[in-house]
Formats: C-alpha cells, structure tokens, sequence
C-alpha cells in the first residue's frame, strides 16, 4: 500500500474514531439519560431538563474538545515541519502562555466577574499581542532559528509576568482561582464560549493548511524550498498566525491544555509517511479524538473530584516527552 492510500485510510479511521468519541462525549455523564431520549432532546428540544443539559452543557463541551483539540494537533504539525524539530509544539512559541497570562490579567482585576466574556476576550488579546510581540522580535530574517528564539522570550516574558500576578495576589481565593483555571478544563462551558472561540480556530486551522505544499519543501531544507520558488518569510507568517488564532482561542475558553500538539504528530508520523502536507489533516483529526477522549476520561475516572483536563492530558503526554528524548538519545549513542 502506498503512503497516500494509508494516509487516507487513516485520515477515514480518525474521523469515524472521532466521530464516536464526539458522540460519546454528548452520552456520557453524572444525569444518566438514556441514549434514546438524549439524542431526542438534543434534537428536538422537548424536554426542559434533559434538552437544556444536552444542549446548554454537553453539546458545547463536545463540540469546544472538538475544536480546541484539531486546533493543537494542526498546530503541532505545522511547528514541527517548519521548524524541523520534532519536539516543536504549541507552546514554544509562548503564544499560549500569553494567551493565559491574559485570562489570568482579567481574573486578577475582576475583569472577569464584571463581565462574563472578559476572560476569554483578555486571553485572546493576549495571543494577539504575543503574535504581534514574536513577528517583531523574529524580524525579516526568514530562518527557523530566529523564531525559535523570539517564541522562548516571549514564553519566558508571559511565564514571569503569569508568576508575578500570582505573587501579587490581593487573597489566597483570587490566587487559588487563578491556579485551577490554569489547569485546563471544559466543564461549564456555554454555546457562547464556542461561538467566541470556534471562528478564530476553524480560521487558524485553515491558514495551517495553507502551509502543506512549503512545508514539504522545507523537509529539504531552507535553501532548497526557496530555490523551488517557496516563501519561506510567507510561510512562517502562515505558521504563527494560524497558531496563535488556533491555540490562543483554545487557551481563551478552556485555559492550558499541553501536550496533545506534541503527541499526535509523532504518532501520526510514521503512518502518514512524514509528508507535512499528509500529516496536518490526519494531526488534526488525532488532535480532536485524544482531546474528546482525554474529556470523557476525567468525567468518568474521578467525576466527584474536578480532575482537570490540563493536569490529564500532562500525566499522558510528559512519560511520552521522557521516551522521545530517551529514543533520540539512544540514536545518537
């Protein structure tokens, strides 16, 4: 079998895994409807309790995991073939880090109890300024190495500033607040969240797939690509933006979820044959089903203790990190 048929085999067995799993998640939970009734009330509306939980409560957190988890596994890839790191992911840029010093700005000055929408509007203007803030430190030099650099100052500059606002505290509750957020979660989320935050991903999606065609050029190298008639400063922009609309808009409604960028490229890889353009598609899919699956794993492990989705998918994805670095050491010995 080819490498293009196999990617499209798996590119269809990811959309019916995560298919299941989206329906999964609007099945699952503590009010123990039935199948049937559920998908009536979901569909019809009749029945006040069963169709306001159906459709105030889970259909937004199914479809806020579908969305935030293409987003990452897109993000991912595309970082990772312009980069030409395989340990690139999300948050090297510090795009997401700004995005939640943002929410974390708005919980601090009670932004956030004024004005419900504050939250996630503060942590999408923080992604916005980071973009900005990483374009400028990077310049024109269209080279990896200078987006590298100006992505671990700006992750730095939002960590530090993060740590001062919690040091700054005015009450241990402010504080503990603002920790539990930044843990990660989609519990309690509305159709509102999802109509902010789903045109800014699907729109970020969309600007990574533009990417494909360079970023299987710049498998090559820099200086190959361009000699095929590639714009590599182009590309990059592509890159950065559909990053930070994706992953930023992700943070903004659902705080930190890391890792899941990471994971599903190296897992898609070596099936898709390491072609980028082949990889994004199948990443994004991969992306959507590990993050729905990672929400119905915390309803259904720990449902009376709030386990977050941030700290989950970390207790997956760093014993995966550790083996990546072990495996790379051992080629190199």
């Amino acid at each position: 079998m080819t490498a293009a048929a196999r990617t499209r085999l798996v590119i269809a067995a990811l959309g019916l895994l995560t298919a299941a799993l989206f329906a999964g998640s609007l099945l699952v939970g503590p009010a123990g409807f039935g199948m049937g009734e559920s998908l009536r009330a979901l569909l019809s509306g009749q029945g006040d309790a069963i169709a306001l939980v159906m459709r105030e409560i889970r259909l937004p957190r199914a479809l806020l995991a579908l969305l935030i988890g293409a987003g990452l596994g897109a993000s991912g890839a595309t970082l990772q073939g312009y980069l030409r790191n395989p340990l690139a992911e999300p948050g090297l840029l510090g795009i997401s880090g700004a995005a939640a010093l943002g929410a974390v700005l708005a919980l601090y000055t009670g932004l956030s109890v004024a004005f419900p929408l504050a939250l996630p509007l503060s942590a999408l203007t923080g992604a916005i300024a980071a973009t900005v803030l990483l374009q400028g430190l990077a310049g024109s030099a269209p080279g990896s190495i200078s987006l590298i650099l100006a992505g671990v100052a700006v992750s730095s500059l939002a960590g530090a500033l993060t740590s001062l606002v919690l040091n700054l505290s005015p009450n241990p509750f402010a504080a503990s607040e603002i920790v539990y957020w930044l843990l990660g979660s989609l519990a309690d989320r509305s159709m509102a969240h999802v109509w902010l935050a789903g045109p800014f991903i699907v729109a970020g999606i969309a600007l990574l797939a533009l990417t494909g065609r360079a970023l299987d050029a710049l498998t090559l190298g820099e200086d190959a690509a361009a000699s095929m008639g590639i714009d590599i400063r182009r590309t990059r922009t592509l890159a950065v933006l559909g990053t930070a609309l994706a992953v930023g808009a992700g943070v903004a409604v659902a705080g930190s979820i890391g890792f899941i960028g990471l994971v599903v490229p190296h897992l898609l890889r070596p099936i898709t044959g390491g072609l980028p353009s082949r990889l994004l598609p199948a990443s994004a899919l991969g992306g959507a089903a590990l993050l729905l699956a990672a929400d119905l794993a915390v309803r259904l492990i720990a449902p009376d203790r709030d386990l977050k989705l941030g700290v989950l998918t970390a207790l997956v994805g760093a014993p995966f990190f550790f083996w990546l670095v072990w495996k790379g050491r051992r080629s190199l010995t």
